[in-house]
């Protein structure tokens, strides 16, 4: 089943996240690299709602958003950022262990303010919109917590602050 290829993928990419998402910093959720970037609250917030998204993505065919719907997520507090990553990730985790591959293989539609900007199988959103989406945001997480000198740990092997270049220490 399709389900059982996608899933070992997402429990690594959330086990990764994760990671990341443990070494923000208290104290700093205010900060803001450029002011056309996000607070490091938002963008934490943001990466910590997107597994959320697997499940409407498997809960609806059509998701129909106009701008003032959705409630960003704003931590103001590790523990309660890695609270909200940990349920939905137990929640995606099930929602995709259930799902079907006649329902992974169904057009899901992303409409926004009345115009389809989406159209594509259910699985295609959850690898696309969902899983490299959230990739893209972690990675940008981590330039943050490189700016505020705060150690970035490996995602596919080790990171430059666990494995030092020749001749350096690693953080």
């Amino acid at each position: 089943m399709i389900r059982d290829m996608l899933l070992p993928e997402f429990d690594q990419e959330m086990a990764n996240t994760r990671k990341i998402l443990e070494m923000v910093p208290e104290g700093r959720f205010d900060y803001q690299p450029h002011p056309k970037s996000w607070t490091l609250s938002r963008l934490a917030g943001h990466v910590v709602d997107l597994p959320n998204w697997v499940v409407h993505t498997l809960r609806v065919e059509v998701l129909d958003l106009y701008p003032g719907q959705y409630v960003p997520f704003k931590p103001t507090s590790r523990s309660a950022m890695l609270d909200r990553f940990d349920e939905h990730v137990l929640e995606a985790h099930a929602a995709i262990a259930g799902a079907t591959d006649e329902q992974l293989s169904k057009i899901w539609r992303l409409i926004w303010e009345g115009k389809t900007v989406v159209i594509m199988p259910r699985l295609n959103v959850l690898r696309s919109l969902v899983l490299n989406h959230l990739i893209h945001h972690r990675a940008q997480l981590g330039m943050y917590l490189r700016m505020l000198d705060v150690a970035v740990p490996g995602m596919y092997g080790p990171s430059a602050d666990e494995t030092p270049v020749k001749g350096e220490k690693a953080a």
